[in-house]
């Protein structure tokens, strides 16, 4: 664990970089790349975790009590600890531990009660999860277009608004928290659930309110390298204890187990109204987590130390448009993304990673990237990949302009400089680059495409 918690030193003046000395040569062009180290990211095993987390995993691996319904009552397993500290952080009056973050949203929709079948809009920048956690609870996406800041359009949601359209399931993507005030305002006037996808966004705040907390539900995730790690799985919160009860049984709380959730009160539903679908966290995952909560104020602050030293860092480089937050400080962190408007970000990412640093262009056509929506080949009637890109032409334009840097919390401040050396040499360096294929900029309003009876992104 990288426990430096120090406050961000001031970003220091740079100096021009000249691409004609040596030192300013691209990797790319057989120079010296910025850092001959790692980017430090969780697959490489940069995780932020302590020794007494570790020692909460082993604890509950040697209780052998790994199922989170035995005989103890709810407020003594992890599972149930877990969740009462996910109540107090959130300041919600449930959570629900379960298997993975897809599940959490899979299991909103369900216990939302959006009929089978329905469309549910989402937006064109997110995670293959998301639409696959619609399918999952038998329902299908609705594509919507994002802005420059890669936020769902409400504009565009509002005027391709279909009847059809049962639900609304923002996504906070890369870190970044959408406008959700307005969305959850937008969906109350048209009498349909706000689900928040905040999957990628646990600990961030929208004006000092917790993202997860302005619909009906939030769904987060505790894979990889999400604000809480252990490998996999997942949670929900919500107000709605109607809501909860469903999702409750959903998620595999059978013969009476559903009673455990309501200790003061009859839960208003029995354990077998509805399918048991086995989605549950386990006590070992929940013990490591437990754990985990105890520094998540900190992993937030060094998150956010991180992202701010960078960013304000590459402010002032032309030819670069750093991702928007929608409020102040409404973002985690864990992403540095920014677009090449009218340049080539795949040759922007490449010439990036040659100087030792992670970097992907979202839309790269040689890149199977599982955030650029035409590649969710499941979720179309077509393998055109052309096609699929003409039903959200801004968010193509947009996604292939795109370049994405992940940011683990374990970053030292000397790592976020050689990120910030390496932006400027490459972007100074531009000039000589070759010449790629010409980007689909943003295009005018979008039409639904033939066949509008079918929804855009099915």
């Amino acid at each position: 664990m990288n426990g430096n918690d120090e406050a961000p030193a001031p970003p220091r003046p740079r100096p021009a970089t000249r691409p004609d000395r040596p030192e300013d040569r691209l990797a790319l062009h057989g120079g010296a790349p910025v850092r001959s180290t790692p980017w430090p990211t969780y697959d490489k095993g940069a995780v932020f975790v302590h020794p007494e987390d570790e020692e909460a995993a082993c604890r509950a691996v040697r209780s052998h009590l790994y199922f989170r319904y035995d005989h103890r009552p709810q407020h003594e397993t992890e599972c149930g600890r877990f969740e009462d500290e996910l109540c107090r952080f959130f300041g919600t009056r449930h959570a629900l531990a379960v298997s993975s973050g897809t599940a959490a949203l899979a299991l909103a929709i369900m216990a939302a009660r959006v009929p089978p079948g329905s469309l549910v809009a989402c937006p064109g920048f997110t995670f293959v999860a998301t639409p696959s956690a619609i399918v999952m609870a038998g329902c299908q996406p609705f594509l919507v277009e994002v802005d420059e800041d890669l936020r769902m359009d409400l504009d565009d949601l509002r005027r391709r608004w279909q009847p059809g359209i049962g639900a609304i399931l923002v996504v906070h993507m890369r870190g970044f928290a959408a406008d959700a005030e307005a969305l959850a305002a937008f969906a109350a006037e048209m009498g349909v659930p706000l689900i928040e996808d905040a999957v990628p966004a646990l600990g961030a705040e929208l004006r000092g309110r917790k993202l997860g907390t302005f619909g009906a539900a939030g769904a987060f995730s505790t894979q990889s390298d999400k604000a809480l790690n252990c490998g996999e799985g997942g949670f929900l919160v919500t107000d709605d204890t109607e809501l909860f009860a469903r999702a409750v049984a959903l998620s595999g709380a059978y013969e009476g187990r559903l009673r455990r959730h309501f200790p003061d009160a009859e839960p208003p539903l029995t354990g077998l109204d509805l399918p048991l679908l086995s989605l549950r966290m386990d006590e070992i995952r929940a013990a490591l987590l437990r754990a985990e909560m105890a520094r998540l104020p900190q992993r937030l602050r060094l998150f956010h130390r991180n992202y701010d030293r960078v960013a304000a860092a590459l402010a002032d480089v032309p030819g670069i448009a750093i991702r928007r937050p929608v409020a102040p400080g409404a973002y985690l962190g864990e992403a540095f993304v920014f677009r090449v408007p009218g340049g080539d970000a795949g040759w922007f990412a490449r010439a990036l990673c040659r100087e030792g640093i992670d970097a992907r262009n979202i839309g790269a056509d040689d890149d199977l990237n599982v955030r650029a929506f035409w590649n969710w080949r499941f979720a179309y009637d077509t393998d055109d990949v052309d096609a699929i890109r003409a039903m959200l032409p801004r968010t193509a334009g947009y996604l292939r302009e795109a370049v994405d840097v992940p940011l683990s919390s374990n970053l030292t401040p000397d790592d976020c400089d050689d990120l910030v050396r390496a932006v400027r040499k490459v972007a100074a360096a531009r000039d000589a680059a070759p010449v790629g294929p010409p980007s689909t900029g943003p295009a005018g309003p979008v039409v639904a495409p033939a066949g509008a009876a079918e929804p855009v992104g099915r």
